[in-house]
């Protein structure tokens, strides 16, 4: 059982480590005052709420965006796998960092106003 996100992703080979520092770091790009948790025994951002999470299997990342945010990106995601709040992106392709920061910052956005 991981307590950081450090530990989390040092628990995987160098190259999937590398992906995931990248991904760290464009979450963290869009959300600079978001905590960084483990919950669902993966790595979290937290912002008013849950944001994000993600994580690393044999052949793919995924993203965990929310429902909302799949449904607002749904055509710049036609080319990955989706479901509901999911968003695999191949381990064999670079993953669209862009378009990440794009969705977390709606994310926080649709925190913020889920607050107010």
């Amino acid at each position: 059982m991981f307590e950081t996100i450090d530990e989390y992703i040092a628990s995987f080979p160098r190259n999937v480590q590398s992906v995931l520092e990248k991904l760290r770091q464009a979450i963290r790009d869009s959300a600079p005052e978001a905590e960084e948790a483990i919950s669902y025994r993966i790595p979290t951002f937290k912002s008013n709420g849950n944001l994000v999470h993600f994580a690393a299997f044999k052949d793919h990342i995924g993203f965990y965006p929310t429902p909302s945010a799949i449904e607002a990106f749904k055509e710049e995601l036609s080319d990955y796998e989706v479901s509901k709040g999911t968003v695999r992106f191949p381990m064999n392709k670079p993953i669209p960092f862009d378009l990440v920061r794009r969705m977390v910052s709606y994310r926080v956005k649709e925190n913020l106003d889920k607050r107010k």
